[in-house]
């Protein structure tokens, strides 16, 4: 390294402590040698950040002498989280544990092991502080957190005894049991009482990975000859989904902490966890989703599995013990099919009869594949093509009209060793096979609720302190608005008929006046006499004739295609000062004033509604489908709107972007109506919906979604351009809401 460029990373560093001159070289020599040009520039930003905190030179000098080594094994993403991390501390009354915080930053990267973990655990650690942190009279945060050092210097000891699940749980008992007890909750978190010990003892369970990961990489060296990344992930975070382990071009995904049990040691679980994804690494050969229902696909993971388990233990006959320990041993007839689908019922029955030959099943099916698989591996090199086959026919003997109910039976048929098969598969198309499929599995209650509709679409959620994704953070269910009284909107229409009569002058002018016909369709207006005739002298003839003997009639000229999304918060329920109807009363007004012009229009188009409670439980209702015509069924879901929770807007615009983005069309356009900014009763941080409302309309421009706010808070100015820059109106006189929205949609689309 030159004298100059020496210079040029001092100057970019922008801290004047004059204890940095003799540390500096040798921080940045180590910097350089494990950071990517671009990672050394954001590590003297994440220094300067540090420096200008005003908490003297030692967290600045934990920052530089630990930071590379961290973002060398975590990736350098964590380098900015760390240093928004202290940040963020030091805007809070806590700047007193960021010492105590940067020397345990390394401890706990080494022991959480991945970028995902470590996230996970500083987000334990910010909660932590926020729930500690006093206030007075419950607005201004000015009384540090009495445990957080404390804590903080025992984080190593900590990690070193849980998991970060077995953390969280610890956590939390102490802060439900002694937030309001300073003295107390210094001495529980600072391992001084019975219950802190007992109740650490308690969650000291199972084999954690970090301290046998090295016996883990010899074993996949020596058994595999395999030398793969291993990546531990955390649940503790994971409300209603599982992670499954998994493997990818990155490495394996593992648990962080393995139980003891059925007689297997959770070294031995790892153990068999690892050997059967290496087994699928040597012996798999990926192939075509797109080719297979659900179902069918479920079928060849569950026999690709006993097959790869075959030859693993034609090498390894050791293993046999030790798997049939964990395979689970489900009852014949334990699954009614009357009541219950029994897909996976039957399939972990044939799993495990093929695993042992002393199952005692009666059922002449599995007895029959099981004999079959058996024959088919011991008189062929069989391979993933041989097993698909068998495995269709399988679901092709068995299949049941029940195996399509929603309550699926689960019990006994969960093989946890085993991985989620997403590396047997290749993806051409996107299609809705996977949401058909999660129709089938059962519908899991949520903080005591059971949400009506179909299983949660799970989005992530943008983090504007690490600039990071939560992944899978919210929840949302999706269902059909329910109906109510079609004449009600009848009526609104009739009192808006002067609005609607000027509207129709704007309409015609957009009308497109080309008309074309569209031959060859299987279904359409009226028959195209030239194809028909054709098709009955191939008939005559005994040839196959042609079935698309229709033909229908489009506009050419314009192709739009419109989602509406309306906020359904209960704020909507309100009545503005001098209205004489509520925000939900003139929503509707508006609403079909504008379905009957775009049905005048011929636009495709779509109304959706959405409302919140908590992350957990995102509400996303079809109001009108891009299929349907603005007719009674529609009017009537319409007029049954009602407005309730609140309005975590992030996730409805990215599940709207996802159906818009589906439609064949020049320009996609999704209006959201709305009242208020973002917010949910489980989200303090105001601006965080905000900057994340703001991600997903980036994110719906790359996929060609144009994005427009119809805002109707007069305070709006303040906060709705930082969601959705130059693309919004703000509608100060509300009543007006009914004429304004139809000119409006004419103005964008002309």
């Amino acid at each position: 390294m030159t004298l100059e460029q020496r210079q040029h990373y001092r100057r970019q560093l922008h801290c004047n402590f004059a204890q940095l001159n003799d540390v500096f070289d040798d921080c940045l020599q180590d910097a350089l040698r494990q950071l990517s040009p671009q990672g050394v520039d954001e590590y003297l930003d994440g220094a300067s950040l540090v420096c200008m905190i005003g908490r003297g030179f030692e967290p600045v000098l934990s920052y530089l002498e630990e930071m590379p080594r961290v973002a060398a094994q975590l990736g350098e993403a964590s380098l900015s989280l760390v240093s928004q991390t202290v940040w963020e501390m030091s805007r809070s009354p806590n700047g007193n544990s960021i010492p105590p915080f940067m020397q345990t930053v390394a401890e706990a990267a080494r022991r959480t092991a991945s970028l995902t973990s470590f996230t996970q655990y500083i987000q334990i650690i910010k909660e932590f502080m926020h729930q500690t942190t006093g206030s007075i009279h419950g607005f201004h945060t000015t009384i540090p957190s009495p445990a957080l050092p404390d804590l903080l210097r025992r984080i190593p000891y900590l990690l070193s005894q849980l998991s970060l699940q077995g953390l969280k749980n610890w956590l939390d008992y102490g802060v439900r049991h002694y937030k309001n007890h300073p003295e107390r909750q210094k001495d529980y978190f600072s391992l001084q009482t019975a219950d802190s010990k007992a109740m650490l003892s308690r969650e000291r369970h199972g084999t954690l990975f970090i301290d046998n990961e090295r016996k883990l990489d010899l074993y996949m060296q020596a058994m595999w000859q395999q030398k793969p990344c291993l990546v531990p992930y955390s649940n503790a975070f994971e409300a209603l989904r599982q992670t499954m382990p998994y493997y990818d071009a990155l490495g394996y995904r593992i648990p962080d902490v393995y139980d003891d049990g059925h007689g297997v040691s959770g070294l031995d679980r790892y153990r068999l966890a690892l050997a059967h994804m290496a087994a699928h690494k040597q012996w798999t050969t990926p192939i075509i989703a797109d080719n297979y229902s659900p179902f069918q696909r479920m079928a060849v993971e569950t026999l690709e599995d006993s097959r790869v388990e075959y030859l693993m233990l034609s090498q390894y006959a050791g293993l046999r013990d030790q798997l049939l320990r964990l395979h689970p041993k489900p009852k014949e007839n334990a699954c009614d099919p009357k009541t219950e689908s029994c897909l996976r019922h039957r399939l972990t029955l044939l799993s495990r009869a093929i695993l042992d030959s002393n199952h005692g099943y009666q059922n002449p099916d599995i007895v029959e594949f099981c004999a079959k698989f058996q024959a088919l591996m011991q008189t062929s090199n069989s391979n993933t093509q041989e097993i698909t086959q068998l495995a269709l026919s399988f679901v092709a003997r068995t299949r049941l009209q029940s195996d399509q109910l929603p309550h699926v039976h689960f019990m006994d048929t969960r093989i946890d060793y085993r991985d989620d098969n997403r590396h047997m598969w290749v993806f051409i198309e996107e299609g809705d096979e996977e949401e058909a499929f999660d129709e089938g599995k059962n519908k899991k209650n949520q903080q005591d609720k059971q949400v009506d509709g179909l299983p949660p679409h799970h989005y992530p959620e943008w983090d504007y302190h690490s600039k990071m994704y939560k992944p899978d953070w919210v929840s949302l269910y999706e269902s059909l608005h329910p109906s109510g009284n079609s004449d009600d909107i009848d009526r609104l229409l009739e009192k808006h008929q002067a609005t609607a009569k000027k509207l129709k002058y704007i309409l015609d002018k957009l009308k497109p006046q080309q008309y074309v016909r569209v031959r060859y369709q299987e279904e359409g207006s009226e028959l195209d006499l030239d194809v028909a005739i054709r098709a009955l002298i191939d008939y005559k003839s005994g040839a196959q004739p042609d079935s698309r003997i229709n033909m229908s009639h489009r506009h050419d000229g314009r192709d739009i295609a419109v989602l509406l999304l309306l906020d359904l918060s209960q704020s909507i329920d309100s009545i503005p000062d001098g209205c004489q109807q509520s925000i939900l009363q003139l929503s509707q007004e508006a609403v079909a004033l504008l379905s009957w012009a775009i049905e005048v229009l011929g636009d495709k188009f779509a109304i959706a509604g959405f409302s919140s409670n908590t992350r957990h439980e995102v509400r996303y209702q079809h109001i009108k489908g891009f299929s349907e015509h603005w007719d009674d069924t529609v009017k009537a879901r319409l007029a049954a709107l009602k407005a309730g929770y609140s309005t975590r807007m992030g996730a409805a615009l990215r599940h709207a972007g996802h159906y818009l983005a589906h439609q064949q069309a020049d320009k996609r356009l999704l209006l959201v109506l709305t009242d208020g900014e973002p917010s949910d009763i489980d989200v303090e941080d105001e601006l965080m919906l905000i900057k994340d409302s703001h991600k997903a309309i980036q994110e719906l421009d790359e996929n060609g979604v144009y994005t427009y706010c119809i805002n109707l808070d007069p305070q709006a100015d303040d906060y709705v351009t930082d969601i959705f820059g130059k693309h919004y109106s703000v509608i100060d006189h509300i009543d007006k809401l009914p004429e304004h929205l139809p000119r409006l949609f004419a103005a964008l689309t002309q």
